[in-house]
């Protein structure tokens, strides 16, 4: 019987065969629930549903963000590649 490690992240519980994984996802929720306070605190009447859903967004797509913020807009309108895209779909009705 083989002994395979696997590194789970702290704040989901997620498994990665690799700790360099692990604390990249680690990192991004961290990202995500600091970019989720912010929203709650400067838009009133957020659902927290809907705050969380665009801080998980904004932190999986941040080095799309980081390059529109450097003049290249544009980026935030294409399609993520499917190798980053894990499928999540966030519908938020008013």
């Amino acid at each position: 019987m083989a002994v395979i490690a696997v590194w789970q992240c702290d704040r989901d519980g997620a498994m990665f065969k690799n700790k360099k994984d692990a604390d990249d996802h680690d990192k991004m929720l961290e990202l995500a629930e600091n970019i989720t306070a912010l929203i709650e605190q400067n838009i009133k009447g957020i659902d927290e549903a809907q705050a969380e859903a665009v801080g998980l967004l904004l932190a999986k797509r941040r080095d799309i963000l980081a390059r529109a913020c450097k003049g290249k807009p544009e980026l935030l309108l294409e399609e993520e590649p499917e190798e980053h895209n894990d499928g999540d779909v966030f519908d938020v009705e008013a």
